[in-house]
């Protein structure tokens, strides 16, 4: 069982440290988004005037607001929940109190998701201010960004739990997450791509974020030459896909968390 209130105590304790070293945490997690935008929008914009009928900077913003989400919530759960594990024996100390390993996994998957939503709402007030927005549909998107984020803490979870170090984590973000981030359709449509790519840009989590993301932007479609090609029907399977894939892996962070630290 689950008692919430006291896994709202885990996330709380979080949110306390969390108070105290926002500033230089939050300016390290704009600076890359911040560079991919220059660096992309404004860099490769001179060469790529326009993809799917819209300016390449306001194509890929967007997805910087995905895939910044969900770096938040990644990083968090696999540095942060690792070194609070092992290292600060935060995870010891919350167990000694009536706090079960269940509430404990639970307030660190919320607080992940914690993470990718306060990250994910200033940069999509950031590119709305900057003018890369086009519908205040995106607002929409905001409780979205929690369940992507809270998808991206149970694999962070399930990550953490299985690694033998901390220096594998490097594999981690190596060999899964950077695939991820790069075949997720933020600088490139992946239309054009062989099947077998397409395929399997279907499975990652990211993709279905970013279109998600790219739809509402545009205020529920991107059209080309009249035709909608990101319709109100695959922006609803796009959220279903995240709904069910949170659903089907949610018990493994508690599983193996349970495991390893048992063992």
């Amino acid at each position: 069982m689950i008692n919430i209130k006291r896994a709202f105590s885990v996330w709380y304790r979080n949110f306390t440290v969390y108070k105290k070293l926002y500033k230089s945490s939050m300016v390290l997690n704009f600076v890359e988004p911040a560079l991919y935008l220059l660096a992309f929008g404004i860099g490769l914009s001179s060469y790529l005037k326009e993809i799917n009928g819209m300016p390449y900077i306001k194509f890929i913003a967007p997805g910087i607001v995905a895939s910044s989400s969900a770096f938040a919530a990644t990083y968090e759960c696999t540095y942060g929940t690792y070194v609070r594990m092992h290292y600060q024996k935060t995870f010891d100390a919350i167990l000694a109190t009536p706090v079960s390993l269940n509430d404990l996994i639970l307030g660190e998957l919320l607080w992940g998701a914690t993470k990718s939503l306060i990250y994910g709402t200033i940069i999509i007030i950031v590119i709305s201010v900057t003018g890369l927005v086009d519908s205040w549909t995106i607002l929409l998107t905001i409780p979205l960004i929690f369940l992507s984020g809270l998808l991206f803490s149970e694999i962070s979870v399930i990550s953490a739990a299985t690694v033998p170090g901390i220096d594998s984590f490097n594999y981690f973000y190596t060999l899964f997450m950077t695939p991820l981030f790069l075949f997720s359709g933020i600088f490139f449509p992946l239309d054009n791509l062989p099947v077998v790519i397409k395929n399997l840009a279907f499975l990652n989590p990211l993709y279905h974020m970013v279109e998600i993301m790219r739809s509402a932007s545009v205020g529920g479609g991107v059209t080309v030459g009249g035709e909608v090609t990101v319709g109100r029907t695959d922006f609803i399977n796009h959220i279903l896909w995240l709904i069910t894939a949170s659903l089907a892996l949610i018990v493994l962070p508690f599983k193996l968390m349970e495991r390893k630290l048992i063992r």
